[in-house]
């Protein structure tokens, strides 16, 4: 039962639920044990004395007896990117349907995931999610030293030492190219992301294989970082040039938009009649009237449904070897091309 200390009312113990429900405490943690063996009258009885206690598990007193924290650590590092914020409502969706709890980091910029990796495993998280951001090699090794599994999402290390899992960025710049080629486009010009990421440059390999197997290759290219105002100097630079493209792939749809806003207010163009544009994502906005912008879709359910699973597989196991999987991208086509 609560006991009073002065003003201060001391939170239920487990114990104090299983006197009042007649068990033992062992049946209490059984009953709040996901997977545990308990009989259907035993936790009748405990959650019917945990409500009338108003009694709470203590996750921390749990992580002394499992080992484990059932805390994730959640690290973004461009949550001001609609894409990556829908990664995260979908990532901390499918980690709390597991049962863990996400741990957010908000990262500045990718140049500093080094420095943030090793306080986040001081939380005692059991394994990391990265998604926007690149991990060095050499911090991927101290996250399997310390025994955390690393997940990346929508990235990849060369050196294959964490999982990761991304769309199929090559197919996606390849399907933009064959939807453009198709329509009769032939000046194509490419906005890249930022240039050190895989995302990008494997967008535009894709791009880059399915112009050379028609005898073409971009027109021009430009770096937008993945950011709307780069994107705006960008697409200006490649619309100023004497001959101007007749379509436009960007790297992501916050570059699509902004390359879209300059077409039509700085030169007057229509599209997709005077130019095309093509972007990746399929953030919300690609869909709204004013825009109607053509994209790859990622699929980003399932990316990160399968991250979250591939992470929990590490966990469970820690002696299987990091995995990389790609998930199949598909087209949406709207009115920009």
């Amino acid at each position: 039962m609560q006991k009073k200390t002065g003003r201060k009312v001391d939170p239920p113990r487990s114990i104090d639920v299983a006197a009042l429900a007649g068990v033992s405490r062992s049946a209490v943690s059984r009953t709040f044990t996901k997977g545990a063996s308990v009989s259907p009258a035993t936790r009748e009885k405990v959650m019917r004395a945990a409500e009338a206690l108003g009694y709470r598990p203590n996750m921390l007193a749990r992580t002394l007896i499992t080992r484990r924290s059932g805390i994730v650590g959640l690290v973004i590092s461009d949550v001001l990117n609609p894409f990556y914020a829908g990664a995260l409502e979908a990532l901390s969706r499918h980690l709390q349907d597991r049962d863990f709890s996400p741990l957010l980091f908000c990262c500045r910029d990718a140049r500093h995931l080094d420095e943030l990796i090793p306080k986040v495993l001081s939380y005692q998280v059991d394994g990391v999610v990265i998604a926007a951001a690149t991990l060095s090699s050499t911090m991927a090794r101290e996250c399997a030293k310390a025994g955390r599994p690393v997940v990346l999402v929508n990235r990849y290390t060369d050196s294959g030492e964490a999982s990761s899992v991304a769309c199929d960025n090559v197919m996606a710049g390849r399907m933009a190219a064959e939807h453009l080629l198709a329509a009769g486009r032939r000046a194509i010009a490419f906005i890249a992301g930022l240039e050190n990421t895989s995302s990008s440059r494997d967008r535009e390999l894709g791009l880059t294989r399915a112009l050379a197997a028609h005898g073409l290759a971009p027109v021009a290219r430009e770096s937008g970082n993945y950011a709307y105002n780069d994107a705006l100097d960008a697409a200006r630079r490649i619309l100023s040039r004497p001959q101007r493209p007749d379509a436009i792939f960007c790297a992501n749809d916050v570059m699509a938009l902004a390359v879209l806003d300059v077409a039509r207010s700085e030169f007057g163009l229509e599209t997709p009649r005077d130019l095309a544009v093509v972007g990746v994502d399929n953030i919300s906005a690609a869909a709204w009237p004013s825009y109607a912008l053509t994209t790859v879709d990622q699929n980003v359910e399932r990316m990160s449904a399968e991250a979250i699973s591939v992470l929990i597989e590490r966990i469970d196991d820690h002696a299987s070897l990091p995995v990389r999987r790609l998930i199949p991208p598909s087209l949406c086509v709207r009115d920009t091309a």
